[in-house]
């Protein structure tokens, strides 16, 4: 969580308009979900608390941060059983250095890869050239090619770096936004599922 000046609002408005498609549907989100190719960018799951940690928490020591409560845990583990069960294939989970964040995906998907990349910068309010930091480390992530007629690529990380790469806050804690690379550096944010909402078939 963060406070941004009007001037960053206004450019975060402008970016997310030219990125996002407008809301599929849940069944198109997730007939193109098993069709591979997409990217899940995945908020971790509910935590104990909520407030801005960045500044002080050190990612290689779970302590001094937030942390999953014991909702995170049952949502983390919902939705992994539910992407199983709707037969969504996924490649590769990559996820901050939060602990939050890989526990979310190991709970979810049992596998993960962690990279500062995905981590906030060390602010509660963000200057330009920290959310410019942020969408650049983001973005490849996001744009990184996907292996034809293969699966998806799920991300897990964090509210501000998601906005900062579409303008868009990630809301409420464990939503998933799906986005489609184009293959040429930018992507569509097709839509998001919350974390309670996954179909059962």
């Amino acid at each position: 969580m963060k406070t941004l000046r009007p001037s960053i609002v206004a450019v975060l408005s402008v970016l997310a308009a030219s990125v996002v498609a407008g809301e599929m549907p849940q069944d198109a989100l997730i007939a193109a979900l098993k069709s591979g190719g997409h990217v899940i960018y995945l908020r971790h799951t509910s935590t104990e608390s909520d407030y801005a940690d960045q500044i002080t928490a050190d990612p290689a020591n779970c302590a001094s941060q937030r942390v999953l409560s014991e909702k995170g845990w049952t949502q983390a583990r919902d939705i992994g059983q539910a992407v199983q069960r709707l037969h969504i294939p996924v490649d590769e989970v990559i996820s901050s250095e939060y602990c939050r964040a890989w526990q979310t995906a190991d709970l979810a998907f049992g596998h993960y890869s962690k990279t500062a990349a995905l981590n906030f910068e060390p602010a509660e309010t963000y200057t330009d050239a920290q959310l410019a930091r942020m969408r650049n480390r983001v973005s490849p992530l996001i744009n990184a090619p996907l292996v034809a007629g293969g699966g998806n690529r799920v991300i897990v990380g964090h509210d501000d770096p998601f906005e900062a790469v579409t303008g868009i806050y990630p809301e409420p804690q464990g939503v998933a936004y799906v986005l489609r690379p184009d293959g040429a550096g930018s992507f569509t944010v097709l839509g998001h599922i919350d974390p309670d909402a996954w179909p059962n078939s």
